[in-house]
Order: structure tokens, then C-alpha cells, then sequence
């Protein structure tokens, strides 16, 4: 019988297990807990859990889905790779440079065999942004601002948010790692830059040790400017991507999953996606990672990929201690 496995008993690692029975409904799919308690029948849907990660390994997953804290991602990931089992890890690949540096040269050797859950680029909406920027719909892209923002309380309303990952700087939080998503699709559809500017600060109002808004500046040589505003403070979550271009502008909604074009002439439904379950595109980002694991595709969201994406969090902190711009050239 094929055997699949989570690393973590949280959200997305609930999220994961679940859709993993509904793809591979005759499979076993296992669950170990990310710090070594025990886990609860009740608190997944997996249909075997695991002591812990030795045992997990034993146990011989066709592949693993590393769900933990940040911090614990490339522990765990090395865990399975050394014994040839792929993995899918959960975004950020780590929670920092530093600890990335200290094993990139043996994540290198099984890069094959890892994609990193910037699991945006799935998304219906987002594929056809990536189809309308190629093409030029909006002509010469002169400015790209990005918005994102949502009161993390409201994210899991009956969990004390406090105690959440994404609120504690231990376990990788912060809105630069917890909303990466951003920086990942940045690039994405638009290619690197070569210097940022970060302003980055908590603000205070929500009790917690990690930075709760950003607000950074791109800017590269060919004379293009990116915007990109994260925080964890609006009370009505906005999550919006607007391309000014000579010919018009890209508005893309990814809550709302539509994207539209302004002109002169008024304005333009491009693509409308509002019926679509959101759910999907982790089941699409699931399935593309078995032909992976299979060897009969690529990774998505690979390891150079999501590297870049840490080392540009890693100049964004920077510039902000420093009150200056980093370049990214080289990176």
C-alpha cells in the first residue's frame, strides 16, 4: 500500500492530511507531531500517527510533507531526503540565511526532489496574471505595487493568536516569512531586482515579538519600481496586485480572484474566478509534487527559487537595521 506522511498537527498540516485521503483515498497517510507530543486521534484525519520522525522514516513514505515551524524545516526535510524519500516543505524553506548556508551545499545534491509550498502559483487566477504579464496586455510596465494585509486575530478567531506561529519569533513569524507569498510571486511574474529599501517595525498593537508591517521598495536598473506592503493590522483583508503600465493597468484580486484592465476606455474583466474553491490549488500543488516525487516533473518552486525568496527577506531586515538600501545583485 502507497504511504504518505505530515510533519506537523497545525493548520496547513491538517489541511495537507485531509486532501492527501481525498487524492490518494487507498493510500495510508500518517501524521507525527512537529515537537514530539502526542497526537490525538480526533485532531487529524490521518490514518496512522507516528511517535516520531525515526520511526516516520522507518515507516518508508513514498513522500513527505514537512508542515512544522519554519525554524524545524530543514531538519526535518534532510531527515528524508538522506534516506530518499522527496519532500514537499511548507514556505518559508527556512527562517533564515544563516541556517539555509549551513546546509545548502547538501540540499543542493537532492534539489530533484524538493519543491517549497509557495502554493500562490497555483492559483487560477495567478497562472493567467503570469499569461497576461508575458503578453504585454498592460504594454510597458512602468510600476507594480502589492498590498496585502489582514488582522491576524481574525485568522484563527478561536486560537489565542498570541500563541500562533505566525506571532512568535521562536517559531518563524512575522509577517516577512508568514507572508512571503509576495516576494515569491514578485519575482515570479516579474524577474529580479537589484537593490530594496525595507521600513519594517512592529507596531505594537497586537502584543507580540515579531514585525507586524513592512513596507519595501525594488527598484532595478532597467528603471522598474515594486511597492510591497505586508501587515498583520487591516481589519478588512486585502490582498491585491496592481501593474501600471503605459497601456493601461493590471488590477489582479487574489481574494477575490478576479483581475482587471484600466484604460482610457473604461475598464475590463480580464478573468473571473470567483466560484473557485480555494482548497484546489493545494490539491493541484499536491498532485503536480507526486509526478515530482515520480520523477516525471519538476519542481515548481524549487530550492534556488525559495532560497532567493529567504535571502531577500534576509536584505529587507538588513536595510531596515542599517537606514539603507541593499543591493540584491549577486544574490
Amino acid at each position: 500500500m502507497t504511504k504518505y506522511l505530515v510533519i506537523g498537527s497545525g493548520s496547513i498540516a491538517r489541511r495537507h492530511i485531509a486532501n492527501l485521503r481525498s487524492l490518494f483515498p487507498t493510500a495510508e497517510v500518517a501524521c507525527v507531531s512537529a515537537s514530539g507530543r502526542t497526537v490525538g486521534a480526533h485532531e487529524t484525519q490521518a490514518t496512522c500517527l507516528l511517535p516520531g520522525v525515526k520511526e516516520a522514516i522507518e515507516w518508508k513514505p513514498r513522500f513527505a510533507v514537512v508542515a512544522s515551524p519554519a525554524p524545524f524545516h530543514l531538519e526535518h526535510a534532510l531527515a528524508f531526503l538522506r534516506e530518499g524519500v522527496p519532500v514537499l516543505i511548507e514556505k518559508p524553506l527556512a527562517d533564515s540565511v544563516a541556517q539555509l548556508a549551513r546546509h545548502d551545499a547538501e540540499l543542493s545534491a537532492y534539489s530533484g526532489a524538493i519543491e517549497v509550498s509557495y502554493n500562490l502559483r497555483y492559483l487560477s487566477s495567478a497562472t493567467r496574471m503570469k499569461e497576461l504579464v508575458s503578453a504585454g496586455i498592460a504594454g510597458a510596465i512602468r510600476s507594480i505595487s502589492i498590498d496585502l494585509g489582514q488582522y491576524l486575530p481574525d485568522w484563527r478567531p478561536q486560537d489565542d493568536y498570541r500563541k500562533n506561529v505566525s506571532a512568535k519569533r521562536s517559531l518563524g513569524g512575522g509577517v516577512l516569512l508568514e507572508l512571503s507569498h509576495e516576494l515569491d510571486y514578485l519575482t515570479w511574474l516579474f524577474g529580479k531586482f537589484d537593490r530594496v529599501y525595507g521600513l519594517v517595525s512592529n507596531s505594537g498593537a497586537l502584543d507580540i515579538d515579531v514585525e507586524d508591517r513592512a513596507d519595501i521598495l525594488f527598484s532595478r536598473t532597467d528603471g522598474l519600481v515594486a511597492h510591497v506592503h505586508l501587515d498583520f493590522l487591516q481589519r478588512k483583508a486585502t490582498r491585491r496586485c496592481k501593474v501600471v503600465g503605459d497601456q493601461g493597468n493590471l488590477v489582479w484580486d487574489l481574494i477575490a480572484n478576479t483581475i482587471h484592465l484600466e484604460t482610457r476606455a473604461g475598464i475590463e474583466l480580464l478573468f473571473d474566478g470567483t466560484g473557485y474553491d480555494r482548497n484546489q490549488m493545494y490539491l493541484d500543488q499536491l498532485l503536480h509534487f507526486s509526478a515530482v516525487a515520480s520523477k516525471d516533473a519538476n519542481p515548481n518552486v524549487g530550492l534556488d527559487s525559495a532560497a532567493y525568496t529567504l535571502k531577500m527577506i534576509a536584505a529587507i531586515r538588513a536595510s531596515a537595521e542599517q537606514h539603507a538600501p541593499i543591493s540584491l545583485q549577486g544574490m
